[in-house]
Protein backbone atom coordinates (compact mmCIF):
# COMPACT_ATOMS: atom_id res chain seq x y z
CA UNK A 1 0.00 0.00 0.00
CA UNK A 2 3.10 2.41 0.18
CA UNK A 3 2.53 3.51 -3.44
CA UNK A 4 -0.85 4.24 -2.86
CA UNK A 5 -0.35 6.26 0.33
CA UNK A 6 2.70 8.35 -1.62
CA UNK A 7 -0.11 8.91 -4.24
CA UNK A 8 -2.74 10.13 -1.39
CA UNK A 9 -0.23 12.60 -0.28
CA UNK A 10 0.85 13.85 -3.84
CA UNK A 11 -2.79 14.42 -5.20
CA UNK A 12 -3.63 16.59 -2.31
CA UNK A 13 -3.88 20.04 -3.22
CA UNK A 14 -1.91 22.46 -1.95
CA UNK A 15 -2.90 26.37 -1.79
CA UNK A 16 -5.00 25.72 -4.49
CA UNK A 17 -1.80 24.31 -7.03
CA UNK A 18 -2.52 21.00 -8.58
CA UNK A 19 0.72 19.13 -8.37
CA UNK A 20 1.71 16.04 -10.80
CA UNK A 21 -1.12 16.65 -13.03
CA UNK A 22 0.11 13.70 -15.10
CA UNK A 23 0.67 11.52 -12.45
CA UNK A 24 -1.52 8.83 -13.90
CA UNK A 25 -0.73 8.71 -17.55
CA UNK A 26 2.82 9.13 -16.65
CA UNK A 27 3.46 6.74 -14.08
CA UNK A 28 3.50 3.24 -16.05
CA UNK A 29 6.68 4.96 -17.83
CA UNK A 30 8.10 6.15 -14.69
CA UNK A 31 8.04 2.57 -13.86
CA UNK A 32 10.13 1.37 -16.60
CA UNK A 33 7.15 -0.22 -18.72
CA UNK A 34 7.23 0.25 -22.64
CA UNK A 35 4.25 1.70 -23.46
CA UNK A 36 3.71 -0.81 -26.55
CA UNK A 37 2.75 -3.20 -23.10
CA UNK A 38 0.38 -0.98 -21.87
CA UNK A 39 -3.62 -1.45 -22.37
CA UNK A 40 -5.95 0.88 -22.26
CA UNK A 41 -9.66 0.94 -22.21
CA UNK A 42 -9.79 1.64 -25.81
CA UNK A 43 -7.71 -0.96 -27.05
CA UNK A 44 -9.97 -3.40 -24.66
CA UNK A 45 -13.36 -2.10 -25.64
CA UNK A 46 -12.52 -2.43 -29.56
CA UNK A 47 -11.46 -5.67 -28.28
CA UNK A 48 -14.61 -7.07 -26.66
CA UNK A 49 -17.13 -5.47 -28.75
CA UNK A 50 -18.27 -2.81 -25.90
CA UNK A 51 -21.00 -0.36 -26.79
CA UNK A 52 -21.02 3.09 -25.48
CA UNK A 53 -24.34 3.53 -23.49
CA UNK A 54 -25.26 7.34 -22.14
CA UNK A 55 -24.33 9.41 -19.46
CA UNK A 56 -27.45 10.01 -18.09
CA UNK A 57 -28.07 6.11 -18.32
CA UNK A 58 -24.64 5.10 -16.49
CA UNK A 59 -24.34 7.86 -14.33
CA UNK A 60 -28.11 6.89 -12.65
CA UNK A 61 -27.01 3.34 -12.23
CA UNK A 62 -23.78 5.00 -10.24
CA UNK A 63 -25.11 7.39 -8.30
CA UNK A 64 -27.64 4.49 -6.98
CA UNK A 65 -24.78 2.32 -6.08
CA UNK A 66 -22.20 4.35 -5.02
CA UNK A 67 -25.61 6.08 -2.35
CA UNK A 68 -25.56 2.48 -0.86
CA UNK A 69 -21.85 1.80 0.03
CA UNK A 70 -20.12 1.92 2.67
CA UNK A 71 -17.50 3.77 1.27
CA UNK A 72 -18.23 5.38 -1.59
CA UNK A 73 -21.54 7.01 0.07
CA UNK A 74 -19.00 9.35 1.55
CA UNK A 75 -19.25 11.07 -1.65
CA UNK A 76 -22.70 13.07 -2.23
CA UNK A 77 -24.86 13.28 -4.96
CA UNK A 78 -23.31 16.78 -6.16
CA UNK A 79 -19.89 15.44 -6.11
CA UNK A 80 -20.90 11.71 -8.00
CA UNK A 81 -22.66 14.00 -10.23
CA UNK A 82 -19.72 15.83 -11.16
CA UNK A 83 -17.79 12.49 -11.87
CA UNK A 84 -19.61 12.14 -15.02
CA UNK A 85 -17.53 13.86 -17.48
CA UNK A 86 -14.60 11.71 -16.49
CA UNK A 87 -15.90 8.39 -16.98
CA UNK A 88 -17.10 6.29 -20.43
CA UNK A 89 -20.05 3.82 -19.82
CA UNK A 90 -20.27 0.74 -21.73
CA UNK A 91 -22.13 -2.27 -22.35
CA UNK A 92 -19.82 -5.38 -22.80
CA UNK A 93 -21.65 -8.77 -24.03
CA UNK A 94 -21.12 -11.93 -22.04
CA UNK A 95 -17.45 -13.87 -21.84
CA UNK A 96 -15.36 -11.47 -22.50
CA UNK A 97 -12.26 -10.69 -20.77
CA UNK A 98 -12.78 -7.08 -19.60
CA UNK A 99 -8.99 -7.15 -17.81
CA UNK A 100 -6.57 -9.76 -17.95
CA UNK A 101 -4.18 -11.16 -15.41
CA UNK A 102 -0.40 -9.92 -15.41
CA UNK A 103 -1.14 -7.18 -18.14
CA UNK A 104 -0.59 -3.19 -17.52
CA UNK A 105 -4.03 -1.34 -17.86
CA UNK A 106 -4.32 2.12 -16.69
CA UNK A 107 -8.05 1.85 -16.33
CA UNK A 108 -10.32 1.00 -13.17
CA UNK A 109 -14.04 -0.59 -14.13
CA UNK A 110 -17.37 0.18 -12.04
CA UNK A 111 -19.74 -2.71 -12.70
CA UNK A 112 -23.35 -1.21 -13.07
CA UNK A 113 -25.43 -3.84 -13.84
CA UNK A 114 -24.84 -7.93 -14.69
CA UNK A 115 -22.04 -10.26 -12.60
CA UNK A 116 -18.18 -10.42 -13.43
CA UNK A 117 -15.81 -13.58 -12.49
CA UNK A 118 -12.61 -12.07 -10.78
CA UNK A 119 -9.98 -15.17 -11.34
CA UNK A 120 -6.44 -15.68 -10.59
CA UNK A 121 -4.15 -18.46 -11.98
CA UNK A 122 -1.75 -19.43 -9.26
CA UNK A 123 1.89 -19.73 -9.70
CA UNK A 124 1.13 -24.05 -9.21
CA UNK A 125 -1.59 -23.77 -11.87
CA UNK A 126 -4.01 -23.71 -9.89
CA UNK A 127 -7.34 -21.74 -11.39
CA UNK A 128 -9.06 -19.61 -8.33
CA UNK A 129 -11.81 -18.19 -8.59
CA UNK A 130 -11.63 -14.77 -6.16
CA UNK A 131 -15.10 -13.67 -6.05
CA UNK A 132 -18.14 -12.74 -8.55
CA UNK A 133 -18.37 -9.24 -8.21
CA UNK A 134 -22.04 -7.35 -8.50
CA UNK A 135 -23.18 -4.08 -9.21
CA UNK A 136 -21.45 -1.29 -7.56
CA UNK A 137 -17.54 -3.26 -7.54
CA UNK A 138 -14.99 -1.57 -8.31
CA UNK A 139 -12.23 -4.03 -10.23
CA UNK A 140 -8.52 -2.57 -11.65
CA UNK A 141 -8.31 0.10 -9.65
CA UNK A 142 -4.76 -1.16 -8.25
CA UNK A 143 -2.55 -1.09 -11.16
CA UNK A 144 -4.71 2.29 -11.70
CA UNK A 145 -3.37 3.63 -8.37
CA UNK A 146 0.12 1.77 -8.13
CA UNK A 147 1.17 1.15 -12.01
CA UNK A 148 1.52 -2.62 -11.53
CA UNK A 149 0.30 -5.71 -13.23
CA UNK A 150 -2.96 -6.47 -12.88
CA UNK A 151 -3.43 -8.82 -10.11
CA UNK A 152 -6.25 -11.00 -11.69
CA UNK A 153 -8.45 -11.21 -14.68
CA UNK A 154 -12.21 -10.17 -14.71
CA UNK A 155 -14.86 -12.25 -17.27
CA UNK A 156 -18.02 -11.02 -17.81
CA UNK A 157 -20.24 -13.69 -16.94
CA UNK A 158 -23.13 -12.00 -18.02
CA UNK A 159 -24.11 -8.81 -20.10
CA UNK A 160 -22.97 -6.09 -18.09
CA UNK A 161 -22.92 -2.12 -18.13
CA UNK A 162 -19.86 -0.92 -16.41
CA UNK A 163 -18.36 2.62 -16.58
CA UNK A 164 -14.31 3.17 -16.99
CA UNK A 165 -12.21 5.45 -15.50
CA UNK A 166 -8.97 5.96 -17.01
CA UNK A 167 -5.29 7.95 -16.46
CA UNK A 168 -5.87 11.03 -18.57
CA UNK A 169 -9.60 11.25 -16.96
CA UNK A 170 -7.48 11.03 -13.43
CA UNK A 171 -5.27 13.66 -14.18
CA UNK A 172 -7.63 15.93 -16.04
CA UNK A 173 -10.06 15.25 -12.59
CA UNK A 174 -6.72 16.53 -10.60
CA UNK A 175 -6.34 19.85 -12.69
CA UNK A 176 -9.88 20.52 -12.76
CA UNK A 177 -11.24 19.49 -9.80
CA UNK A 178 -8.16 18.44 -7.22
CA UNK A 179 -10.70 18.18 -3.75
CA UNK A 180 -12.88 15.54 -5.92
CA UNK A 181 -10.17 13.47 -7.32
CA UNK A 182 -7.87 13.41 -4.25
CA UNK A 183 -11.85 12.66 -2.10
CA UNK A 184 -11.59 9.57 -4.71
CA UNK A 185 -8.41 8.38 -4.50
CA UNK A 186 -8.52 8.01 -0.92
CA UNK A 187 -11.95 6.38 -1.13
CA UNK A 188 -10.58 4.05 -3.41
CA UNK A 189 -7.40 3.40 -1.42
CA UNK A 190 -10.00 2.35 1.67
CA UNK A 191 -11.66 -0.03 -0.63
CA UNK A 192 -8.63 -1.57 -2.30
CA UNK A 193 -6.99 -2.08 1.43
CA UNK A 194 -10.05 -3.71 2.65
CA UNK A 195 -10.24 -5.95 -0.79
CA UNK A 196 -6.75 -7.15 -0.09
CA UNK A 197 -7.12 -7.92 3.00
CA UNK A 198 -9.71 -10.12 2.02
CA UNK A 199 -8.23 -11.85 -0.90
CA UNK A 200 -5.20 -12.23 1.13
CA UNK A 201 -6.70 -14.25 3.82
CA UNK A 202 -8.66 -16.73 1.40
CA UNK A 203 -5.75 -16.98 -0.53
CA UNK A 204 -4.18 -18.17 3.16
CA UNK A 205 -6.98 -21.02 3.74
CA UNK A 206 -6.35 -22.55 0.61
CA UNK A 207 -2.05 -23.28 1.21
Amino acid sequence: MKGVLDLLRRASPRGGDVQDSLLFTTAFADQGVDPSMLVPWEARANEVGAKRISGTRGMGQLQALWAKDKYMGRLDAEAVRRLEKFFDFAFVPADRDIVRQDEYGNFMVVLLSGTIAVDRLQPWGEQMRLTEARPGDILGEMSLLDSGMRFSACISLTECDIAVLGAEAMDQMMREQPHLAASLVALLARKLSMRLRVVGARLSERR
